[in-house]
């Protein structure tokens, strides 16, 4: 008897929820000492920046859309383009070879896979620029027949070819373990609903599995377009003068180093965060009707923090 007194005392010293006493939320400490000491060290060393006499902001100014400048930048978007585009229908095809039930198809698909993520993205990029020197000529022969077409390698594979083919074939090696990794994660008893109601393959990929796998493949694809809008700087090996390049050129001449290096960091930040921008609207739109669907915009961008102080505000604590 005593004891459930006790239990009946403890529960009516609680706080009510009915209005007359507010729920006082957890105070973090930690966080907050924490993120002002981030937020110091940070502030602290863009104020060094910004008022450096070694930065010469003016030199930074002036470059900032210069004529070679523009036309860097122009390159390696056209590079980042048509080599993701290339990446996703490479990755596409190598991917649905993946999963079909042909084991001729899957071992074939697999050594693409393994070739192509097992070898350097430079030599692979010298290997495309480099391939006249193995078939200076390539045709189309009929057997025991004529030659249908004939091209020189040079003149079908420029060094804009060959960086599109080195940088989407590598890109297209990963981009097909992204779509069977999202086709994999959709649930297999809606592929068996699907069939028993007789739907064909090509319909069931695309009203059925496509729409639920985008989910889990529009996030690591954003990924691996902002990274290859980066890796097109390595195209300098071939003597592509991209965004990258066309600032080095620039500061040999006059060396200022770190003012035309800070020039291609706006651009690259600019660029990504316009991608970062495109990538959220997708996820947003894929994620209608899910519970995750909250969870994309700026509070997925900006981290947890931020998303708490949202969730925080919209309970009214």
């Amino acid at each position: 008897m005593t004891r459930r007194l006790d239990a009946v005392e403890i529960i009516a010293a609680m706080p009510r929820l009915d209005g007359s006493e507010s729920v006082v939320p957890v105070r973090h400490i930690g966080r907050w000492v924490s993120a002002i000491v981030a937020a110091l060290l940070a502030g602290g060393y863009l104020y060094l920046l910004a008022t450096s006499k070694n930065m010469r902001w003016d030199v930074t100014y002036t470059y900032l859309f210069h004529p070679a400048v523009m036309s860097g930048l122009w390159l390696t978007i056209q590079l980042t383009v048509a080599s993701m585009a290339l990446a996703i229908a490479t990755g596409g095809v190598l991917g649905s070879m993946r999963l079909s039930q042909n084991p001729v198809l899957q071992c074939l698909s697999g050594a693409t896979v393994w070739f192509l993520r097992g070898t350097p993205l430079l030599v692979q990029l010298l290997f495309w620029y480099f391939l006249a020197s193995l078939f200076p000529v390539i045709s189309l022969p009929v057997p025991f027949g004529p030659t249908l077409f004939a091209v020189d390698t040079n003149s079908l594979i420029n060094q804009f070819g060959a960086a599109v083919l080195g940088l989407g074939l590598n890109e297209g090696a990963y981009m097909a373990e992204i779509y069977r990794a999202g086709i994999l994660s959709v649930d297999k008893g809606q592929t068996e609903a699907a069939q028993s109601v007789g739907m064909s393959r090509a319909r069931l990929m695309r009203r059925i599995i496509i729409p639920q796998a985008m989910r889990f493949i529009i996030p690591p694809t954003g990924n691996a377009t902002i990274s290859m809008l980066k890796t097109t700087s390595v195209v300098l090996i071939i003597g592509l003068p991209d965004l990258l390049t066309s600032v080095q050129l620039i500061y040999a001449r006059n060396f200022q180093q770190i003012p035309l290096l800070a020039v291609a960091c706006f651009w690259y930040l600019a660029c990504t965060t316009a991608l970062t921008v495109l990538q959220i609207r997708l996820e947003r739109h894929y994620a209608r009707g899910s519970k995750d669907a909250k969870g994309v915009g700026l509070a997925g961008l900006f981290g947890p923090f931020l998303k708490s102080r949202l969730a925080s505000k919209e309970n009214g604590l």
